[in-house]
């Protein structure tokens, strides 16, 4: 989640004005989308007919979709037998009603040659409106009591899994934490919900074209409110890390009470290093740490010295759709492997989190960087602009097993 007013100056994770690196990054999301395919709004926009063929055998997609039904006898009997009579199975239904109306969410496995638009309209031609379909995948498969007993159990555990848990509740959405005072219960308004954020001012999540429904709107308060009962909370766990010469560091979890140590940390790097850093004026560099080391906004991991004192620090923010990886390590430290290390890690948090690909925002001369990036082994995405490189790693999902 991003503050609003940063927002509107400032990149998540550099803090510096970046109009052109959105530019690039909503084309390149423009360029995936149109590729996948995996979002339609509707019937009657593209796509063939459903003809019923079955593809190959084995080859079978995913989807999610949603569509609202008329409180009637027979209305979901209808659906069940058009998706039946196009060799469609109904793996899991959801419904939400809504006095004389129902939506009804599916999750569905179809045969690839099934296309998303086509089944839009098979949806709607057998009583259905406002039909939308969606790419899913095999987190999916999960029971849908235990899938929302698990994202409670990541909430409870880690303040920063709150945004994460309601992306995956509440599936395609944008969400963003809104400084100011703290409404009461919170609102639902069609396709945008308000929350009470437990960390002060308020959580906003928006849906475009897809109201949200009370139930929904019921079980993401329900996380928030286990969220301010809980308190702040930062998993314990501290990893060793054996460097070339040696000598150790632990590797771990840092939050807002690291603000003096990450303050210190800044102090006694070199103007350069937190120049590549933030790319900005190196004076504004501490007043974005309080920003980067709430929960609310990513996870932020670092690196301490055997003497205590922290020597980098990793941060991993929601950016939208995507996730920001940077990196800062103190000048005495670096080039021993602590910066490709920490990059490591925070790829593995956003591939758990199901993000689909991280980006690390640099200068073109920053080899050190674009290096860490290459090591990762995964698809690598470059855009240059004045000298600023984006590069932007592909991930691959992690394995989830099916009920």
């Amino acid at each position: 989640m991003a503050d609003d007013a940063a927002a509107q100056k400032t990149g998540p994770a550099t803090g510096a004005p970046r109009p052109w690196h959105r530019a690039v990054r909503a084309a390149r999301a423009g360029w995936r989308a149109w590729c996948a395919q995996d979002t339609h709004p509707g019937p009657g926009q593209g796509g063939a007919e459903p003809d019923g063929r079955p593809g190959a055998e084995g080859e079978t997609t995913l989807w999610r979709a949603r569509t609202t039904v008329r409180e009637e006898r027979g209305s979901l009997a209808r659906v069940c037998v058009a998706l039946a009579a196009h060799q469609v199975d109904i793996l899991s239904l959801q419904t939400h009603p809504l006095g004389d109306r129902t939506v009804d969410e599916f999750l569905l496995r179809t045969p690839v040659t099934l296309e998303p638009e086509a089944l839009a309209r098979l949806l709607t031609g057998a009583g259905g409106t406002g039909a939308r379909v969606e790419r899913a995948d095999a987190h999916d498969l999960v029971d849908g009591p235990a899938r929302v007993l698990g994202l409670a159990t990541r909430t409870a555990l880690d303040s920063a899994e709150l945004p994460l848990a309601l992306r995956s509740l509440l599936g395609r959405c944008s969400i963003r934490s809104v400084p100011g005072d703290t409404p009461g219960e919170g609102t639902l308004e069609g396709t945008s919900l308000r929350l009470p954020d437990p960390a002060g001012g308020e959580i906003v999540v928006e849906r475009p074209h897809v109201p949200f429904t009370p139930t929904e709107y019921a079980r993401a308060h329900a996380l928030v409110e286990l969220d301010a009962r809980l308190g702040r909370r930062t998993p314990p766990h501290r990893d060793a890390l054996t460097l070339p010469e040696g000598r150790a560091v632990t590797i771990r979890r840092a939050g807002e009470g690291d603000l003096e140590g990450a303050l210190a940390l800044h102090a006694r790097c070199s103007r350069q290093t937190l120049r590549q850093r933030y790319h900005g004026p190196v004076k504004d560099a501490d007043s974005y740490l309080r920003h980067l080391l709430s929960p609310r906004f990513g996870r932020t991991l670092a690196v301490e010295s055997p003497t205590g004192e922290l020597v980098a620090l990793g941060h991993l923010l929601w950016d939208g759709d995507e996730t920001e990886a940077a990196l800062l390590v103190e000048d005495a430290w670096q080039r021993r492997g602590i910066g490709s290390a920490l990059l490591r890690r925070l790829t593995d948090m956003a591939r758990e989190a199901r993000c689909e690909s991280v980006y690390a925002v640099t200068q073109a001369s920053n080899t050190a960087m674009v290096a860490a990036m290459r090591g990762l082994g995964l698809p690598l995405d470059y855009q240059v602009e004045e000298g600023t490189l984006v590069v932007t790693a592909t991930l691959a999902p992690a394995t989830v097993a099916p009920r």
